[in-house]
């Protein structure tokens, strides 16, 4: 047994092991002890202890929390810790909430590391690190407009309902590059009527034929999967998502199928996102705009800035090229990257705490309505 856990005499741990020495980790000479073993850029600061409220139920049974699901790796580690931070900061019951975190099996820094990390960062967090194998999704995966698209943890959303256990049967998928300014309770009570499967925002002014291919719409076959529904746009980084219903329908191999086809014949062009249009366009439950401002991070090409939408704001979302932190770091922010800021939990060095009054400000300049007021800016169920 070496550093990180790893047994050597394992085919699979010795090419983890490679993948962590190639690209440049640094290991303590006294045996790689767990989160000392990050080099200094991956080091956090322990985030506050947020409690329950008074309102809060004393226990909350299995069925009674609020599950939330997101992807866990090395790349988008910064942004995974800020969307839970802000996720458990405005949460009325913060102790209600339990994560189930994907990790891939070959990640660089490998579940069992992120696993202590998230531990070393939110200590009293209620969490499970299911690991995602690459290879049950590798030869489905075609070429896309942007390499970050082609990330086998971006189809960890279709396997949810194998995943995660049995007696989860309802969740909330969000990707990694979101902060929540409202609290997730509200998003996790929304109805899902009849036979929906997933709700979320829609948009319905989208030209939804862009996303899919000339030889898609050509086909004399293909464009009739949507029938007499009435497809929209949506963004699959925010989903509320019936478990139970999802694996009833076997939805995992409905979307695979339209996987296979693609690398046939090119039907779209975008990753993970074009099957789910193809097997819920127009059978989405719509969700408030509210709960899910994307495109903060610009196109897929350009990342360059944008606006928010009219409107009131619950969750800010960095959907496109350009990161919050990255831009941050490259001292060439947007700005309403600095709404991101406040979340931020990654610490390289001593620096000075991020500069509420000038979110603020942005905040009044442009015209952002939180409906909850004094959400974002007061530590309810804060505790050091």
């Amino acid at each position: 047994m070496g550093c990180f856990g790893f047994d050597f005499s394992n085919f699979q741990s010795i090419t983890a092991f490679c993948l962590l020495l190639m690209l440049g980790f640094s290991f303590s000479p006294i045996g790689c002890l767990g989160i000392r073993s990050f080099p200094e850029e991956r080091r956090f600061t322990e985030a506050p202890e947020y409690r329950n409220g008074v309102q809060c139920p004393v226990t909350a049974e299995t069925q009674n929390m609020v599950h939330v699901a997101m992807t866990l790796d090395s790349e988008y580690l910064r942004g995974s810790m800020a969307a839970i931070h802000s996720v458990l900061r405005h949460s009325s019951c913060p102790e209600h909430i339990f994560f189930h975190f994907i990790a891939a099996e070959f990640d660089p820094s490998s579940p069992r590391v992120l696993t202590q990390l998230v531990r070393s960062i939110f200590p009293s967090l209620n969490f499970k690190v299911y690991i995602f194998r690459e290879d049950t999704v590798l030869n489905l995966i075609s070429s896309s407009i942007r390499h970050a698209l082609e990330n086998p943890l971006n189809y960890a959303r279709n396997y949810l309902g194998d995943m995660l256990d049995s007696s989860v049967t309802r969740v909330i998928y969000l990707d990694s590059d979101i902060i929540l300014v409202d609290d997730i309770e509200k998003l996790w009570k929304t109805p899902l009527s009849g036979s929906r499967i997933i709700g979320a925002p829609e948009y319905c002014h989208a030209n939804f034929t862009k996303y899919f291919t000339d030889s898609f719409w050509s086909d004399p076959d293909l464009p009739r999967v949507f029938g007499s529904r009435n497809p929209c746009y949506f963004n699959t980084g925010v989903m509320v998502m019936d478990l139970q219903k999802w694996r009833e329908g076997d939805y995992r191999k409905k979307i695979e199928k339209w996987m296979e086809l693609q690398r046939q014949r090119r039907i779209y062009e975008l990753g993970s996102l074009p099957p789910f249009l193809l097997v819920f366009g127009g059978l989405v439950e719509p969700i408030n705009h509210r709960w899910n401002q994307h495109g903060l991070g610009g196109d897929n090409v350009m990342g360059s800035c944008r606006s928010l939408h009219p409107g009131p704001v619950s969750l800010l979302h960095w959907s496109g090229k350009g990161k919050p932190w990255a831009r941050l770091d490259e001292k060439r922010p947007c700005p309403l990257d600095y709404l991101w800021e406040p979340y931020d939990l990654y610490k390289p060095k001593p620096k000075s705490r991020p500069n509420y009054q000038r979110s603020k400000i942005l905040y009044q300049h442009h015209n952002l309505d939180f409906s909850s007021s004094n959400i974002l800016f007061g530590y309810s169920n804060y505790f050091i």
